[in-house]
């Protein structure tokens, strides 16, 4: 689904040439959730945005369903940024259609896309909210559901949750996996939190310090359906946070 070969990306300045991305080389399945962590300005995000077209990659190449990707907006793409991006004026069943009415799609079909989209997000009962009345946890599940709503094949996610306090992650991790599971889309994240990244994923990816390449790529092997509440406590997860740690560690303290 996705392919990176030897991707950098250089800021050029009056003053110096920096490179962000040092050469990552990665392979992402159609279907696959994979987690990118690494210590911060490693080009996570930076990464994510050349995947998803925004910026053209200074070296190597970026293929999403074999054709390649230069600085153009892959068609099948859903973005959740860091930040919300709901309309203050627009309720949550506006918000959550926006997309949808963007691309012409009939009145009838909007409506029940929307109403299966909320009844998903445990938002039904919130559709005339406006973005004011919701808590964050709820911004941030309406956030996700207006990506979801033009039934994007590959969904990207630049820290949706990290502003969040850990109760209200953990019940959006539960629902993101539901929801993952439930449309089989293929979602690359970017986080800082280990815990959240071995939770959610099949696999996570971890970045040295800039100029960026991969360190380790470990396949979580940890069974599904996963409950997020108990998940952290198996041996397998401690299993597979030492042995990320180990290296995500390094560069932390590289960093330092």
């Amino acid at each position: 689904m996705i392919r990176l070969k030897e991707v950098g990306k250089v800021y050029q300045t009056d003053a110096a040439s920096t490179w962000a991305v040092g050469s990552v080389s990665l392979s992402i399945a159609n279907g696959e959730f994979v987690s990118l962590v690494g210590p911060s300005g490693c080009g996570k995000s930076t990464l994510l945005n050349m995947i998803a077209g925004f910026l053209a990659p200074s070296a190597g190449s970026i293929e999403v369903d074999g054709q390649p990707i230069s600085g153009q907006i892959h068609p099948g793409l859903g973005y959740v940024f860091q930040k919300d991006t709901l309309l203050p004026w627009y309720t949550v069943h506006k918000n959550v259609a926006l997309g949808l009415r963007f691309r012409s799609v009939p009145e009838a079909r909007i409506r029940s896309r929307v109403a299966e989209l909320l009844e998903m997000g445990h938002l039904t009962e919130f559709a005339g909210a406006y973005p004011h009345q919701l808590s964050g946890g709820m911004r941030r599940r309406v956030a996700l559901l207006m990506s979801l709503a033009v039934e994007p094949r590959i969904v990207l996610m630049d820290e949706p949750f990290g502003a969040l306090d850990t109760h209200t992650k953990t019940h959006l991790h539960r629902e993101l996996i539901e929801i993952w599971r439930k449309l089989g889309q293929t979602v690359v994240l970017v986080t800082h939190d280990l815990d959240e990244a071995i939770t959610l994923s099949d696999r996570v990816v971890v970045l040295s310090s800039p100029p960026s390449k991969v360190l380790l790529d470990e396949r979580i092997e940890l069974p599904h359906p996963r409950d997020v509440f108990t998940v952290r406590q198996s041996e397998q997860f401690l299993r597979h946070f030492r042995s990320i740690w180990s290296v995500l560690g390094q560069q932390f303290r590289a960093a330092a």
